[in-house]
């Protein structure tokens, strides 16, 4: 079976080290290997490691993703994908490194829309996965974008004028290399995006238990 659970947190401090994940955050080396210790105290074992997206947003850290020899992307009409924020409710913490606990990627919600989706996750006292959170999964384990079984992060949206949700919904995949993604990109992992009331049997929502910072237990 796929491995979809990160590994320990100093070894995905490491992995975002090897893949200059720091450098793109403008961190050094140190800053980042000094928040493990007391991040691995604050938060249960199993957490995902993320930077905060406004030091390594999304379409930073997509072209980082691999399946294989390929590398990943962000579809071409999503070139906004920065703008997407995370919806009204959910606060990120302040730091540049915080631990988002328990994740799943909420394969039993699969045919879904985003629309029902969050409600239930809400009811279920968990909290969606921003984009820049699910590719920081993606680049720690791989296997959690198989074919097949992919995931949206519903806690991302773009807001329009007047505070209206633009009906696109974030997820990650794998490209089928057609259309305007091109052939050279089949097997690619995909940085794309759903309409908020359509349901695909093979997405489903990605979702943690709460985000953690260095100071709390």
């Amino acid at each position: 079976m796929p491995r979809t659970a990160p590994p320990p947190l100093a070894d995905q401090a490491e992995r975002l080290l090897a893949l200059g994940v720091h450098a793109l955050a403008g961190l050094s080396a140190g800053e980042v290997r000094d928040a493990v210790g007391p991040l691995t105290r604050s938060a249960p074992h199993g957490g995902l490691l993320a930077v905060h997206p406004r030091l390594a947003p999304p379409s930073a850290l997509a072209p980082l993703l691999r399946l294989g020899d390929k590398e990943g992307f962000v579809v071409v009409d999503m070139e906004d994908v920065d703008r997407f924020e995370p919806l009204d409710g959910l606060v990120l913490p302040d730091g540049p490194l915080y631990v988002v606990t328990d994740v799943d990627r909420g394969d039993d919600l699969a045919n879904w829309s985003p629309d029902e989706a969050l409600p239930e996750i809400t009811r279920r006292g968990r909290t969606p996965l921003v984009l820049s959170e699910g590719i920081h999964w993606a680049l720690q384990t791989p296997d959690v974008v198989a074919r097949n079984h992919c995931f949206m992060t519903i806690g991302s949206r773009l807001r329009k004028d007047k505070g209206r949700l633009d009906p696109r919904t974030p997820a990650l995949w794998i490209s089928n290399g057609t259309g305007r993604d091109g052939k050279e990109r089949h097997g690619a992992p995909k940085v794309g995006w759903c309409w908020a009331g359509n349901r695909h049997t093979w997405l489903g929502f990605a979702s943690g238990a709460r985000r953690v910072t260095a100071t709390e237990g």
